[in-house]
């Protein structure tokens, strides 16, 4: 299937999700000039429905990412995730400033990182290239899609490691935590 053809899927699975929308509306009340809901919230939608689950599968997290230079403090990413919980309070929310990363990235995942320039370039250097995807909403409720890496490994329910910023430890690590072929037999898992 060609991109645009994935893209135009994508957008219909987002539209045709309810909790899903609810959720991006309730993320462009937060006002924010640049945002998007992506990783595993689309990773899990697409792949539950080409392989027919008729329920969503759990979320560990529903990751908001945002893009803004300007307030870098981790106060102002709890302050918007609380926001979200009293909006929605049945759904798990992360809320990460992307322009932030560089500042805590070293701590978590072992190596220094630089920092990211813009919100496509931080969801392409997310872990894998299947979870390299969001979706945000305009003010016309059109679902806009962000896959700077493309869309093929997500319908072709493909896990390859992401080398951006994922160390093949930590690829190894998630793909051993997340149990995709578990969740979905017909994933096939690219060896680090």
């Amino acid at each position: 299937m060609p991109t645009s053809q994935h893209s135009q899927h994508l957008t219909q699975l987002v539209h045709d999700s309810a909790w899903l929308m609810q959720a991006l509306r309730a993320v462009r009340t937060l006002g924010l000039e640049s945002w998007c809901i992506g990783a595993g919230a689309i990773r899990n939608l697409v792949w539950d429905a080409l392989s027919g689950h008729e329920r969503p599968s759990a979320l560990a997290d529903v990751d908001v990412a945002f893009f803004d230079p300007h307030d870098l403090s981790s106060e102002r990413d709890a302050a918007l995730q609380r926001q979200l919980q009293a909006h929605l309070p049945d759904v798990p929310w992360e809320v990460t400033n992307q322009a932030a990363v560089h500042l805590w990235f070293e701590s978590c995942f072992g190596h220094a990182v630089a920092p990211l320039r813009s919100l496509e370039e931080a969801v392409a250097s997310w872990p894998e290239y299947a979870t390299s995807v969001a979706v945000w909403l305009d003010a016309d409720d059109r679902v806009r899609v962000i896959a700077p890496l493309g869309l093929d490994d997500l319908f072709n329910m493909v896990v390859r490691r992401n080398p951006a910023r994922a160390s093949l430890q930590n690829y190894r690590d998630r793909t051993a935590a997340k149990r995709y072929t578990e969740r979905w037999p017909r994933v096939t898992v690219v060896p680090a």
